[in-house]
């Protein structure tokens, strides 16, 4: 499999259905690349997924970028894309531009992705003419979570989908080249996917975008439990499986059963008689 590139992603409006999962690591990217991931996406959501936190507000630039650069050793054929975290494309373009040129320098990725509508699009436009590709996301957008009181659906009245369309429209004449619906009902999600010529990427927004993404971890069945949305499928319990197996290496360091002979390194015989003939001399010497 060839690079992957933001050309032909966008060129896939339309095509066959374009595949985006999340990765943190080199291991977690290995899969997603191995497995065929047209698009990686370093996900801020390594906040909550990864590192514990309750929302993906705990994470800053330097974070993502170390994670990036992480993803990125994996060498993978996907299109790789860092998103930008809350704080980073809130304050100016200019700002916004050196943040975002940090996921291309020191991340090493191929485009970056930015929350939100019509309100972006002076920090889109000023990414845009830095020559780096923008991923647009709107729906559900979970920097945003405090003032949606929550991780809620988004679109579900008139007026709010009909904003939701403009806001697609506007990010695709301001030239992102793929825009992320997250927690959009299906219907609105099939009438942004018709109207804007870029490939949509759905998450929780139905089977009429042009693309779905899911969180690794989600997919593998590595959560902690509890809540899961109901756009998620699991296709693993790696989960339960990884404590199936940690707790039978436990079983047998407890009962001696590990390590066995074939799994110790071993010395020489002779090796070990000149040892104990060191030793011995030692301890005569001592006396």
């Amino acid at each position: 499999m060839s690079k992957v590139t933001v050309p032909e992603i966008r060129a896939g409006k339309g095509g066959d259905k374009i595949r985006m999962i999340t990765a943190y690591d080199t291991p977690t990217a290995r899969i997603a690349d191995r497995a065929g991931a047209d698009m990686i996406l370093v996900g801020d959501s390594v906040a909550n997924v990864v590192l514990g936190y309750a929302d993906t507000l705990a994470v800053d630039v330097d974070v993502m970028v170390h994670h990036a650069a992480a993803v990125m050793r994996a060498e993978p054929d996907a299109l790789v894309i860092g998103d930008m975290p809350w704080m980073s494309f809130h304050v100016s373009p200019e700002q916004t531009v050196l943040n975002a040129a940090r996921f291309i320098r020191e991340g090493g990725v191929g485009a970056v992705k930015i929350e939100g509508g019509r309100k972006r699009l002076p920090v889109i436009g000023a990414v845009l003419d830095a020559e780096i590709p923008v991923m647009g996301h709107l729906g559900l957008t979970p920097q945003s979570v405090n003032v949606m009181g929550g991780y809620r659906v988004q679109g579900k009245e008139a007026q709010a989908a009909y904003e939701l369309i403009a806001d697609a429209r506007a990010l695709a004449d301001a030239g992102v080249f793929s825009i992320v619906l997250e927690g959009v009902p299906d219907r609105v999600a099939r009438i942004v996917t018709a109207e804007v010529p870029v490939p949509t990427i759905g998450i929780g927004a139905g089977a009429s975008c042009d693309g779905q993404v899911l969180v690794m971890h989600d997919v593998l069945g590595l959560g902690a439990g509890g809540y899961r949305p109901k756009f998620v499928r699991p296709y693993a319990s790696l989960a339960d499986d990884a404590v199936e197996a940690v707790g039978r290496f436990f079983s047998d360091v407890r009962s001696g059963d590990f390590p066995s002979r074939d799994e110790t390194y071993h010395m020489p015989d002779d090796a070990f008689d000149a040892l104990e003939r060191l030793i011995e001399a030692d301890a005569s010497g001592d006396d």
